[in-house]
């Protein structure tokens, strides 16, 4: 059966690597150490999902590390510091997220029924191409080599402007963007495919909103695990995101579903 669903472009950890998104966390709080100054997880994770630049710049402008930092330097945190920062995690993240770059449970099937359905894959991440030198042939090795990665740094914008996802698209020669689907389990990442015009999936089990492996998610009790979820996917629906699910393998039949309704000429909400 040929879909109208003409690509699907998916981000890296938290999606289809790294459950948990927890390779950023650690290489931000080593950087951030290494200056002097500790920040908690959830700060970390706050603006999971933007280019690490923007990321250490929002990091920097939280209240509690902007006074934090000025204590310590005795001036307010400055563009300078934020590259300081920013060289400094590279290598950090490079290590880190080699060390997580297991794929999430049914990742490499999903690409392998989106190759044998004819759906282009492309790709978008937070990471530099530095960081991402390791984790594309550890992918590959394990399934899961997309067409196009697009890294942070590559266009003039990151996450949330579309910029990324439409350069995706052009590289994969695909339009118009109502016929493709992004999938990102940050709400940064859901507006970005929001604003490139896309069809957003969210994930909420395996990414950022509830933060833990597959050994600690499922060392929590039922209930417990099924609020942490919950939470995550309202954060996901706070974010618009067209259809929200637990992982990547839950996606194929929410592509299906997306195909019926561009048939009917339905097209993602704005």
């Amino acid at each position: 059966m040929t879909l109208s669903v003409k690509a699907v472009v998916l981000d890296w950890a938290g999606t289809m690597i790294d459950h948990g998104s927890r390779a950023p966390v650690l290489a931000l709080q080593m950087a951030f150490a290494e200056a002097g100054l500790n920040i908690t997880e959830p700060e970390a994770r706050a603006d999971m999902g933007r280019a690490k630049r923007d990321h250490i710049r929002a990091l920097l402008a939280m209240p509690r590390i902007a006074a934090a930092w000025q204590d310590l330097h005795g001036m307010a945190p400055t563009e300078t510091d934020v590259s300081a920062l920013h060289d400094a995690v590279e290598p950090m993240m490079r290590v880190a997220a080699s060390d997580c770059a297991e794929l999430i449970p049914g990742a490499a099937a999903l690409a392998a029924r989106l190759r044998d359905a004819g759906i282009r894959i492309g790709s978008c991440t937070g990471y530099t191409r530095a960081m991402m030198a390791d984790i594309l042939p550890l992918a590959a090795e394990q399934g899961y080599a997309p067409e196009v990665v697009i890294c942070s740094g590559e266009t003039l914008a990151g996450r949330p402007s579309p910029l990324m996802l439409w350069k995706a698209l052009i590289e994969l020669g695909v339009w118009p963007a109502w016929a493709c689907i992004k999938v990102d389990d940050a709400p940064v990442g859901i507006g970005e495919g929001r604003a490139a015009g896309a069809w957003t999936v969210g994930v909420a089990a395996s990414g950022n909103g509830v933060g833990l492996d597959r050994e600690g998610l499922h060392a929590l009790s039922p209930q417990e695990r099924a609020d942490a979820i919950a939470r995550s996917a309202a954060m996901l629906d706070e974010a618009r995101a067209d259809y929200v699910i637990d992982s990547i393998a839950d996606l194929w039949p929410v592509i299906e579903t997306i195909a019926h309704r561009i048939d009917r000429g339905e097209r993602p909400r704005a």
